[in-house]
């Protein structure tokens, strides 16, 4: 006589959870919605190459300075793409919040940092992209550039942790403003004000006593002095900054302050994003 024994079927693993996909295809919407044609790909990129071939050329004549002032214009360039990119990409938080799918989104079972990290993804790539091409026109108009490995390193973390940064400012202007019209109103007096303040387009101890004093609390000015220290080897904004001997404490503390800025700033716009979603 056979006995049959119930053959013992075991449960199926479930397969992995990539946690970066839900981020991944967030941040695929969002870049559709921000760049659905090539000519809003495009359109950004005329700013970096206007200040490139136009306007550094004509302040360097119009000021009879010499073409390392082109390379200081083209770097200082840098401090003004990344807060407006940045914001006008908070700007399109309110247009999906208004008339897109963020009521869907944020009762699908997706973390709620994560749409504010997906947006963060998109802003920062085309920032990125923003910031290449105007090297790569400066570049090919002749500017010039003193690169090391060390000194790329410090660019990109500075320029890297401002983007991130300036992007919680938009995050966190666009959950607390409800229309376009306001948010927009906003963006000169946060994105452009600092830049002239912040070294620019001149060395910060140009400015009166007191300006010089505000301008070293703005991250932007410690953002631009480790991009210039980076890309032109220039030394002389983190001395005005700071005033110290070692050019390495001095870059290590602006990018503290920098890092700072980013890191509370995320935190701050995550923390807003999450309770105006409840709200």
């Amino acid at each position: 006589m056979t006995t049959l024994t119930p053959e013992l079927t075991l449960p199926r693993a479930r397969p992995a959870r990539n946690p970066l996909a839900p981020l991944a295809t967030l941040a695929r919407r969002r870049f559709q919605l921000t760049a659905r044609t090539p000519r809003e790909l495009a359109v950004p990129l005329i700013t970096p190459i206007l200040f490139a071939l136009v306007i550094a050329p004509a302040l360097k004549q119009a000021l009879h300075t010499g073409s390392a002032y082109e390379s200081f214009v083209a770097t200082g360039t840098i401090g003004l793409l990344i807060p407006l990119n940045t914001l006008f990409s908070g700007l399109s938080v309110i247009v999906d919040r208004e008339s897109g799918a963020q009521r869907e989104l944020l009762a699908a079972p997706i973390p709620r940092p994560l749409l504010v990290l997906g947006n963060l993804v998109v802003a920062f790539a085309i920032t990125a992209l923003q910031i290449g091409v105007l090297i790569g026109v400066a570049v090919a108009r002749g500017i010039h550039f003193h690169v090391t490995g060390a000194g790329l390193a410090w660019f990109l973390g500075a320029g890297a942790l401002f983007a991130v940064g300036m992007y919680g400012v938009a995050e966190t202007l666009a959950s607390r403003i409800p229309k376009a019209e306001e948010y927009i109103a906003r963006v000169p007096a946060i994105g452009i004000v600092p830049w002239f303040l912040a070294g620019a387009l001149f060395p910060i101890k140009a400015l009166p006593g007191f300006l010089t004093w505000i301008a070293r609390f703005l991250p932007l000015t410690h953002a631009l002095a480790l991009v210039r220290y980076g890309l032109l080897d220039d030394r002389g904004a983190l001395h005005d900054i700071w005033g110290m001997s070692s050019t390495g404490a001095m870059a290590g503390l602006s990018l503290l302050v920098v890092a700072g800025f980013a890191a509370v700033l995320m935190a701050v716009s995550i923390r807003v994003f999450t309770r105006s979603a409840v709200g």
